[in-house]
């Protein structure tokens, strides 16, 4: 299945005025429509990594017009990724776009739904396979499932995240525990680009089971930071299948960056405390969810 994330619009998905040229990209570059959703994200990326945009800038940036850009920013106010402040927007303070809440601050944040969701994801696993599990409190929930299934045997996981392999290091030999390498995000325990993703490139997996921040029909699968949206692309390319799962926290969240869309998602596993009508959405849109109980 095809996972790389694409800009190109469809005809139906793109907004009438406007060509894209993102700052510091040329005309040429950049000659194609954006569809609305993914300007937006964009956008939200790239407050939270410069701070101020000027609407007049954003407007130049993206070829469309100062109407358009306000509309935009008035839609991130809305999700919690933007704050308005004269002659343009700032990252927000308190949205899930602003601030990255750390690993150890999530921890405790739905747990039971996340070790629910975990058995049923960790069931998924059969005896000889190849495994992906990135970085995260669910994921990690998935390795502590793992490590105790006795009847599970030669099975390699391939981690990213150094939370997982710590849970995985105890059901070693009968798990083989490959880490990427890369540079060390502390706020996650992540290992992210430059190096992380060279051994994906020598690699087939059999599933790829990896958590985000958000989920929404209109806007897919999307991560509260740059870095570690990109090595989930990375994993999922490699892999055969994919399975996302995500506490019912993030039914209907947005983050700022986008990873994949939900025609590119095999299987979303989450749980009874996601929103029906966001459940709904996702199915209308063609992906496969699961609620666990």
């Amino acid at each position: 299945m095809e996972r790389h994330v694409t800009t190109r619009a469809t005809a139906d998905s793109r907004e009438p005025e406007g060509k894209v040229r993102r700052p510091g990209s040329s005309e040429r570059e950049s000659d194609f429509d954006l569809p609305i959703e993914l300007r937006r994200q964009h956008i939200a990326a790239e407050l939270a990594s410069h701070g101020f945009r000027r609407v007049s800038e954003l407007a130049d940036g993206y070829a469309v017009s100062e109407v358009t850009i306000r509309a935009d920013l008035s839609a991130l106010v809305g999700r919690g990724l933007a704050r308005r402040v004269r002659g343009g927007a700032v990252p927000s303070d308190d949205g899930m776009g602003g601030v990255e809440r750390t690993f150890e601050q999530q921890l405790g944040d739905h747990a039971d739904e996340k070790r629910a969701i975990a058995r049923a994801a960790a069931g998924l696993v059969r005896p000889g396979q190849m495994v992906a599990l990135d970085v995260g409190t669910t994921t990690t929930a998935v390795a502590q499932e793992l490590a105790t299934d006795a009847s599970l045997s030669e099975v390699t996981v391939f981690t990213n995240g150094l939370t997982v392999a710590m849970e995985l290091e105890r059901a070693i030999p009968r798990l083989s525990v490959i880490l990427s390498g890369g540079s060390l995000r502390p706020q996650q325990h992540s290992l992210v680009e430059p190096l992380a993703g060279v051994l994906l490139d020598r690699m087939h997996l059999d599933v790829a089971i990896l958590g985000c921040t958000g989920v929404a029909a209109d806007a897919g699968i999307t991560n509260v930071n740059l870095p570690e949206a990109e090595m989930k692309r990375r994993i999922a390319d490699a892999a055969g299948r994919l399975v996302v799962v995500a506490d019912g926290s993030k039914l209907g969240a947005v983050s700022m960056a986008p990873v994949w869309r939900l025609d590119q998602v095999d299987l979303l596993l989450t749980g009874t405390s996601a929103d029906p009508r966001a459940v709904e959405a996702c199915r209308e849109a063609g992906l496969d969810v699961e609620v666990v109980t």
